[in-house]
């Protein structure tokens, strides 16, 4: 939410509209004939949230009384919170790809390779982020900004191969590059190479490490790359002007500005906030949880239609709340159904920009909020979502405490099988990312069969895109499987369509099924009748299936399996051994074994040979056993 708004009020403020805040209510001043009908109509559909906003810059105005300003670089720079957890994770698993993004770019028509050299080395220079590494001197990490020098597109030249070849290159070139680590301490973080398909047609591959930009960042990047090529394709000077601070200027504030009181207010806060919160998020997996997290992940795609986002925002309205409260809230009662939890614990990145001096910069400056859930009273959907709103705007008002501070004060006990503190992140972002928009180019995101990754079990991000939803859910596929992904987005689909048909249901009540997903689960599975013989036993039906499949795998357990043929044979074996004892019609026989595959060997035997079984378990005091035994 605050990315978008936030922008939103830069552009009203470059027009000289100026908002403010009375209670429930929203002043506009305006220079006459700037308030067009659209605008006017935009502000008034985005009331709740542009509210919610200035109180929410008011309430943390504070924490910008220190100006950032400039340092000095003949001195040792440290790292920002965020960063030096990454380069934490990084020492721990140096050769890691999960915090690395590559963008595959298709650019047609006629590109200007030294322009767009001259360009990005422009962008080079003019943020030192990008041309940072991150050594280690005495065991600590700083920060080392290199001088800036023009830049070289390495270019593979791809044009005298066949269409189907070039893909295939292609596909070789990125998995390369996507699967090589970055070392943090020596190697440039963000790395270019060029394909030229034809004289008309390239691909651009752009590589980069989290620790030096965000989606903030990324917009950055497009809008200014491309103001900078439309001029240097021209002939004309650099367009851009200076940045009064860098990103190393940054974390020096913050380490200073974070500290004592202003440090204490946002501790005493979040510890109060997640006081006895559950560390881990139950969600039922496909798969068994890995020791050690390898961060391979998937990614699903949906969509909600316009008319559902329509009567979500609707929803919102009523409620004073926003849409991404809303969704925030309908997702919460979805994890609880699933996991079973009545409190709940999820991430939402923010963009952490509320200080104007650092909004034009590159790096790595969004946190994570755990926003934390409490559902235990089976309250109705307008009181849960009420409890979120404040939840959300007491967040976002002690939203400078880095999370990484927060898990070290907070200190959960620590497990390299998932993340702590939030396992599942979840946002809403209002606009899409910018569009690459280079003169005389069309230019296209692709994606290609190459590993993805993920930080978290569960990434949930939606986009608002022409009045609808579309959402990216990215998994770990070590512990879920797509199909598993895709019924839970459409859960949650169904979710958002009972909560705006009444939203003063009690959240147990509200369905995760569709009309046909409950008559399937209901009745369609459960249509397990059969008309099996009467004048049968089990073990007799048992032998006829031997017969016809004799070499067929009967029973699994543990990595063993025994066929019919050989289940047939020892049951057989046990049979024979427990008439001798003088097991016949009418005669109990006790089995008390573990789940394995001797335990349907004894099952089928005792029935063999004339008996009937009584199972007694195994973790039964020895006293309660031997009573059952006589």
């Amino acid at each position: 939410m605050t990315n978008s708004t936030l922008e939103f009020i830069r552009h009203l403020t470059n027009l000289s509209i100026e908002l403010e805040a009375d209670g429930d209510r929203l002043r506009c001043h305006a220079p006459e004939g700037v308030l067009t009908s659209t605008l006017r109509q935009e502000i008034a559909g985005r009331k709740t949230e542009i509210i919610l906003f200035l109180q929410q810059a008011k309430q943390v105005k504070t924490s910008n009384q220190l100006p950032i300003e400039k340092v000095p670089r003949n001195g040792e720079l440290p790292l920002s919170f965020a960063q030096q957890q990454l380069w934490l994770l990084h020492q721990l698993s140096p050769d890691s790809c999960s915090y690395n993004m590559l963008l595959i770019l298709r650019l047609d028509g006629s590109l200007n390779i030294v322009a767009l050299e001259q360009s990005l080395s422009e962008l080079v220079r003019r943020h030192e982020v990008l041309r940072t590494t991150f050594p280690s001197v005495d065991g600590k990490p700083v920060q080392v900004i290199a001088p800036p020098t023009a830049l070289t597109l390495p270019c593979y030249d791809l044009q005298g191969l066949l269409a189907q070849e070039q893909t295939a290159q292609i596909r070789q070139i990125a998995n390369s590059i996507a699967s090589k680590p970055f070392d943090l301490a020596a190697e440039p973080l963000l790395q270019l190479t060029l394909l030229q398909l034809s004289n008309q047609e390239y691909i651009l591959l752009l590589k980069m490490h989290h620790i030096i930009y965000d989606g903030w960042s990324l917009n950055i990047f497009n809008r200014e790359l491309s103001q900078l090529y439309a001029a240097f394709t021209q002939g004309l000077p650099n367009p851009l002007p200076e940045l009064p601070i860098q990103y190393a200027d940054f974390a020096v504030w913050q380490r200073q500005w974070l500290t004592g009181e202003v440090l204490d207010r946002q501790l005493a806060y979040w510890q109060k906030q997640l006081a006895d919160a559950p560390v881990v998020l139950e969600l039922p997996t496909d798969k068994p949880r890995p020791p050690v997290q390898t961060f391979r992940g998937g990614v699903e795609r949906f969509q909600l239609d316009r008319d559902l986002t329509q009567r979500l925002k609707q929803l919102s309205q009523e409620s004073n709340a926003t849409l991404f409260m809303t969704l925030l809230a309908g997702f919460l009662v979805l994890l609880s159904r699933y996991s079973g939890q009545l409190d709940i614990v999820v991430g939402s990145p923010t963009a952490n920009r509320n200080n104007k001096s650092i909004q034009e910069l590159i790096g790595f400056f969004v946190n994570t909020l755990a926003l934390r859930g409490d559902l235990s009273a089976n309250p109705s959907f307008t009181d849960f979502l009420a409890q979120v709103r404040q939840t959300t705007l007491s967040a976002y008002a002690h939203q400078d405490l880095p999370f990484e501070m927060l898990v070290e004060k907070l200190q959960p006990e620590r497990d390299l099988s998932r993340n702590p503190l939030v396992q599942v992140m979840f946002s809403l972002h209002n606009t899409a990312q910018s569009s690459w928009d280079l003169p005389g180019l069309t230019i296209q995101d692709i994606s290609l069969p190459i590993d993805e990754m993920v930080r978290f079990d569960l990434e949930v991000h939606y986009w608002e895109v022409s009045g609808a939803l579309e959402g990216i859910w990215s998994y770990s596929t070590d512990l879920f499987d797509a199909t598993t992904i895709n019924r839970i987005a459409q859960n949650f689909q169904t979710l958002l369509q009972a909560i705006v048909a009444n939203k003063e249901a009690r959240i147990a009540e509200l369905p995760l099924l569709t009309i046909a997903e409950r008559h399937q689960l209901l009745v369609e599975y459960n249509n397990t009748q059969l008309d099996y013989p009467q004048d049968k036993c089990i073990h007799q039906l048992f032998e006829e299936q031997i017969a016809r499949t004799p070499d067929a795998v009967a029973v699994v357990f543990a990595g063993q399996q025994l066929t019919y043929r050989e289940l047939n044979y020892r049951a057989n074996q046990l049979a024979h051994y427990l008439r001798c004892l003088g097991v016949g019609a009418d005669v109990l026989v006790g089995i008390c074994v573990e789940r394995s595959l001797e335990m349907i060997v004894g099952l089928l035997g005792i029935l063999k040979a004339g008996g009937a079984y009584v199972p007694l378990d195994p973790v039964y005091p020895q006293d309660r056993l031997s009573l059952k035994a006589f």
